[in-house]
């Protein structure tokens, strides 16, 4: 047996207590010699140990209560038999699996992962209920039930092995109700394996609400078991792509990165990264320092103008799952963008600030009115500037193919209010600074990727020096790239199928701001213009497990190994056809941001709930919580001792004929009434 909280059992020695407080009470009453009750003791002595006896017993039952009550508190642990006896066998048990990428961690001194001491402790656990109960498997990759015949079949199972996906434990339980429903199902217990991450189980969503609930409304019993497999792993590092950019100067080109790494330990130190392009690989040296980091990259790519793929490496470490990040880039490919705008003087400042590069003249960008937007021809068209009303109707439903394809749309405020949204994004009322003093400023920005960020020589854009004079709100749930001084979004960001839509909330009109000098407004804009070429490229970047329908029909190559890969569950680069599409873990898997126990128990609601800890103890066994069993034996044994301090009652007396009962003086004459 092991504790949650062993601190408590520094409480035991209360258990004497009792003890000492009756050893107290009865130095109060010092015994007194007198002959004339020696007769009535002698006389008395069967009573007297009888008594004595009940003393003991009620003493007994009072250290075993406080006992009881240090157990209890202390939130003790059973392996093996004691931790599953207390309940019936069910008629299906259903296993939620959680393979995620994060699940491969290995555990503190073995080389043993998370996910497979999970199966191994499941296997043994469902041994004992092979011949009473159904065993269904519903892991988090594919979230489709599947009856296993045997528990030892468990770890050989193709739908046991490893991924690089994430998880979801709201969905992975409305999958197992809605099995349970369909199947109809007797009694039933769900047996979650996890590891509490997070991100996975997102605690925030109104999702859980829902499922518990309606778990708790099947006819049936259902009960929830817990396997924590929640150890924190040895020393670990992760990297990730954020962002990669093509950029074009004349006839040279070169990649721009923008990676993510964390680790576990925090540490100033160096660490080594392997870069690979194209099968060819480099050694890098970072100097990292603290827990995370973001790192900009540039590689050159000389006169190459075809496309190609590559990764970043980080060497073996206590989960090589997150160890490696991929990525492809497309070929060269011609730049265009359309500007609709309703202000001549701002139409002159976005065409010329989204001119096109090249290698002679920039060229400007392509003015037209919103009635030309449904005509135009948008086959080499990367960037919209739209400066108008919203659009509706053809027009909004073109522009938004063109952004799901991977365009980028960037809104600038129309000057005045107006209910219709696109993408959820609208204008709100237009302000204007009492006086050039009390100009708006922008102060926050990200300066790490996006279309703000930092100078291939690191540095900062003037966007603080830019002074509004008027800004028009933006509406609607956002992710805000820029901020002015007063928390108000100056540039916000939505992200609709493989391209993005902005919001700018400044104008460059003198009578709006200096946005049209130009050290700003120029680089953002080019930097959308690079974004979008992604549009005309059979390149993309996806994550594990989340690959549109349309992509999932096609025949997938792998290209960074030599052996098959199914790119479904693991990530890799991937050619099919033309298309080359590279396949990261889920971002969420990076975020060590771990459940703590009761809010997870808590998420469970009424339901009949266990928590299983996998701990390194001798037996390797399952370790169930079982306080309940003490708190129940704490009831039991205050209640006896209630029942036996009761006072006894005294028997009647019985009436001699002729004879007048006792009197309450002892005198036998009965008392006076008044």
């Amino acid at each position: 047996m092991s504790f949650l909280q062993p601190l408590v059992l520094w409480g035991l020695p209360l258990v004497l207590l009792p003890v000492i407080i009756h050893l107290i009470n009865r130095l109060r009453h010092r015994s007194q010699s007198w002959a004339a009750m020696q007769f009535l003791i002698s006389a008395t002595q069967n009573s007297i140990s009888q008594a004595r006896l009940r003393q003991l017993l009620v003493l007994l039952f009072r250290v075993l209560a406080v006992l009881m009550l240090i157990l209890f508190l202390s939130r003790p642990l059973a392996g093996g038999w004691l931790g599953w006896v207390l309940a019936p066998a069910p008629d299906v048990i259903v296993v939620l699996l959680d393979r995620s990428a994060s699940m491969e961690a290995r555990l503190p001194g073995t080389t043993v992962t998370r996910r497979e001491q999970a199966l191994k402790l499941i296997s043994q656990a469902a041994h004992e209920f092979e011949e009473t109960s159904h065993l269904v498997l519903l892991e988090n990759a594919l979230r489709a039930p599947q009856e296993v015949a045997g528990a030892s079949s468990l770890a050989s199972l193709s739908l046991t092995t490893a991924t690089d996906t994430a998880a979801d434990l709201p969905a992975m339980l409305q999958s197992a109700l809605n099995w349970l429903i369909e199947n109809r199902a007797g009694t039933a217990e769900i047996w979650i394996a996890s590891d509490l991450q997070r991100s996975n189980w997102k605690p925030e969503e109104a999702r859980w609400k829902s499922v518990v609930a309606q778990l708790s409304a099947l006819p049936q019993t259902v009960r929830v078991r817990l396997l924590a497999v929640n150890q924190e792993p040895e020393a670990n590092a992760a990297v990730s792509v954020q962002e990669v950019t093509r950029r074009q100067n004349g006839s040279q080109a070169a990649l721009q990165f923008v990676l993510d790494f964390q680790r576990n330990v925090s540490a100033s130190d160096l660490m080594p990264l392997t870069v690979n392009l194209d099968g060819a690989s480099a050694q890098l040296e970072l100097a990292m320092d603290g827990q995370a980091m973001r790192w900009r990259h540039k590689t050159d790519l000389g006169s190459q103008r075809a496309g190609g793929w590559g990764s970043f490496e980080l060497p073996a470490d206590a989960n090589p799952r997150d160890n490696s990040a991929f990525f492809v880039f497309g070929p060269e490919t011609p730049l265009r963008a359309r500007v609709v705008s309703r202000d001549a003087q701002s139409g002159r400042f976005l065409e010329l600030a989204s001119a096109t590069p090249g290698n002679g003249p920039r060229q400007p960008a392509e003015r037209v009115t919103p009635a030309e937007v449904q005509k135009a021809h948008w086959e080499e068209s990367t960037l919209l500037v739209w400066q108008e009303s919203m659009p509706t109707g053809a027009v909004a439903e073109q522009i938004r193919n063109f952004v799901e394809e991977g365009g980028v749309a960037v809104f600038f405020p129309p000057a005045q209010p107006e209910a219709q949204r696109f993408h959820g994004l609208g204008w709100g009322e237009v302000q204007t600074a009492a006086s050039a003093d009390k100009a708006f400023r922008v102060l926050r920005w990200d300066e790490d990727q996006g279309p703000l960020a930092k100078t291939d020589e690191g540095l900062s854009l003037p966007l603080a020096q830019v002074v509004f004079l008027r800004r028009q709100a933006i509406t609607g749930q956002k992710s805000v790239l820029a901020a002015f001084e007063d928390g108000a979004p100056f540039l916000v960001r939505q992200t609709l199928g493989r391209g993005e839509i902005f919001f700018c909330a400044g104008l460059p009109h003198q009578d709006w701001s200096s946005l049209g000098d130009g050290p700003v407004l120029v680089p953002m804009l080019q930097r959308l213009l690079q974004a979008g070429s992604r549009r005309l490229q059979q390149v993309s970047s996806v994550a594990c497990g989340e690959m549109s329908a349309t992509d999932q029909r096609r025949r997938w190559a792998s290209v960074d190994a030599a052996s098959p890969k199914d790119f479904r569950f693991q990530a890799g680069v991937y050619r099919s056809g033309e298309r080359m599409v590279a396949v990261n873990r889920p971002a969420l898997e990076d975020e060590p941001e771990v459940m703590e126990l009761g809010a997870t128990e808590r998420l469970f609601g009424n339901l009949p709930f266990q928590m299983l800890l996998e701990t390194r103890n001798r037996t390797g066994q399952l370790q169930g919580e079982i306080w309940r069993f003490f708190l129940s034996a704490m009831l039991i044994f205050l209640v006896v001792e209630a029942m036996l301090i009761l006072p006894q009652r005294q028997p009647q007396p019985s009436r001699v004929p002729g004879r007048p009962l006792p009197s309450a003086n002892g005198t036998g004459v009965p008392e006076a009434v008044p």
